[in-house]
């Protein structure tokens, strides 16, 4: 059954469904690679804050739940401090050093390291591979079958029959290769290059801006050329090829995000496109809704977002920590601990000014901004 708009029950649990298992197999990821390079672990977090529930192992890793569901973490041995940089090694004992994180080679930490990201990048290839194999990849050449008028596609005369064959450089072999790249960039300027009756032929144009709204009334700022295509189609693939094109479909997610997070940086997109664990949960709710073969699709690309957004060289994320051990490894020793404290100082600022950021922009896309302003005005 779909709602109009979710209620409060469904959003949580739908919001908890997607959000604990990702968490889970990113810091899993973390985990096992530890374990595999004899690394202890002494904590194993879903969640932040007091402990609700939890248990500890024959290893002695404590497992446990905290009350705030927004993330989690693996507690190393030797890792004193939350910024990870391992103060205070020489003075455990020698048993206790030889089992902690930072006394292990910089490449096997940087392994542990991206093992959380590279976790959830597994799981999006399998759920895609999942639905491949049920249904097929989509293969809808990128043939023109409708032009509507009044868009650009009409403006440089594209016609019924005619093969996209590039769009701005970029090969196009399908039909969502095209609308995928258009809709990530309203009112850009874009060459087309198309074939019709064996010539190739090669236009200049500028793609649509519009405001479209879904059924849940979100709205969203996407691109159009103002082509329709023939009848969808889904191809069965062989069981080697599963992977290969679920990995396509993945790479293609992760190239999408980073585009469009770009064009927030540099200003090309508003920031209050910017969305946060609210704004998450809401859609988990009104996904949820429509039905579970969409909910774990959305999984999928929750679970990409979790991997790139932890890769970004901010200090305090994965990406950040990849990057000092990558300094590390060129000058053959760390990075001073006083100039590593200022690094991630400055990454926890900025994390909690975008976690700012996305929070104010989530309330403002459930109303509380336009509710207040009414009251008040």
């Amino acid at each position: 059954m779909m709602f109009e708009h979710p209620p409060l029950w469904l959003i949580l649990g739908a919001f908890l469904a997607a959000l604990g298992p990702l968490v889970f197999i990113h810091e899993y990821g973390h985990y096992i690679v530890g374990r595999w390079f004899g690394i202890g672990a002494e904590t194993f977090s879903i969640g932040f804050g007091r402990e609700i529930a939890g248990w500890t192992d024959k290893r002695g890793t404590r497992w446990k739940v905290g009350w705030l569901p927004l993330g989690g973490y693996v507690r190393f041995t030797g890792d004193m401090d939350p910024a990870s940089m391992g103060r205070g090694l020489d003075r455990l004992p020698p048993e206790v050093r030889a089992r902690s994180f930072h006394a292990k080679p910089v490449w096997q930490r940087a392994l542990v390291v991206l093992a959380g990201p590279a976790a959830n990048f597994l799981l999006a290839i399998l759920i895609f591979a999942g639905f491949i194999a049920a249904f097929g990849a989509p293969r809808t050449p990128a043939v023109v079958s409708n032009v509507m008028a009044n868009t650009p596609a009409a403006a440089i005369g594209l016609r019924p029959g005619d093969r996209i064959l590039a769009i701005n450089g970029e090969e196009v072999r399908y039909f969502n290769q095209l609308s995928d790249y258009a809709r990530l960039r309203p009112g850009e300027d874009v060459i087309l290059r198309f074939e019709r009756t064996g010539q190739n032929l090669e236009a200049r144009t500028r793609l649509m801006d519009v405001m479209e709204e879904d059924r849940f009334g979100n709205r969203f700022r996407i691109g159009r050329l103002g082509v329709a295509p023939g009848d969808v189609r889904f191809e069965q693939v062989g069981v080697l090829q599963l992977v290969p094109e679920a990995v396509k479909i993945t790479a293609s997610t992760v190239e999408n995000t980073a585009v469009g997070l770009w064009q927030i940086i540099s200003g090309r997109r508003p920031i209050e496109e910017l969305g946060g664990p609210i704004k998450m949960a809401q859609v988990a709710g009104q996904v949820a809704s429509i039905g579970p073969f969409e909910f774990v699709q959305l999984i999928a690309f929750f679970s990409i977002n979790l991997g790139f957004i932890n890769l970004l060289p901010v200090p305090m994320l994965d990406g950040g920590h990849l990057a000092l051990y990558a300094v590390e490894a060129v000058r053959r020793r760390p990075l001073g601990e006083r100039a590593q404290e200022w690094l991630f100082r400055g990454g926890l600022a900025a994390l909690m000014t975008l976690m700012l950021v996305a929070t104010f922009n989530d309330l403002g896309s459930v109303g509380l901004w336009q509710t207040l302003g009414r009251l008040l005005g």
